[in-house]
């Protein structure tokens, strides 16, 4: 099985190509899809039957009418960046939103942490993020609540 990290447009022309070899598939990272502007979610909605694992990375954009998209000259981790990995659930990344459409499909493949936060020390960092995806990767509901909320009638 091959995974890469793709844009949505690389991605769909990509898959067009690929479309008869099922082992080809993606790697969800969500942290490089919004710092480029693409809605992490709706990309995976759109490229679900093809990812085959799922980084948990988060990003902060942080652009501030100085720094830019594309400040790749400066080292991550710099404050002039406009736009910066940060430790999960310390980033923009909706990681609800993102469960949320992994558990609508079913995904049952890993959910491992891509960890590379410059501002925080690793192994503080490392156990929070682990402890992090632990808490956001709820199980889906398997009964509706109107539902489970409708009285029973004996």
């Amino acid at each position: 099985m091959t995974t890469t990290p793709v844009s949505a447009c690389w991605s769909k022309r990509l898959l067009e190509v690929f479309a008869d070899r099922p082992e080809f598939g993606l790697n969800f990272d969500p942290s490089h899809l919004l710092w480029q502007g693409i809605n992490p979610a709706l990309f995976l909605e759109d490229f679900i039957d093809r990812v085959y694992h799922v980084h948990m990375k988060d990003v902060a954009v942080t652009l501030d009418d100085r720094s830019g998209l594309l400040g790749s000259h400066i080292d991550f981790g710099d404050w002039r960046r406009g736009w910066n990995f940060r430790s999960l659930g310390h980033g923009d990344v909706n990681f609800e939103e993102i469960i949320r459409v992994l558990n609508r499909h079913n995904y049952q493949g890993p959910l491992s942490v891509e960890w590379e936060d410059s501002g925080m020390e690793r192994e503080y960092g490392g156990a929070e993020a682990a402890a992090f995806v632990r808490k956001c990767d709820f199980a889906p509901s398997d009964i509706k609540f109107d539902d489970a909320m409708a009285s029973k009638k004996d």
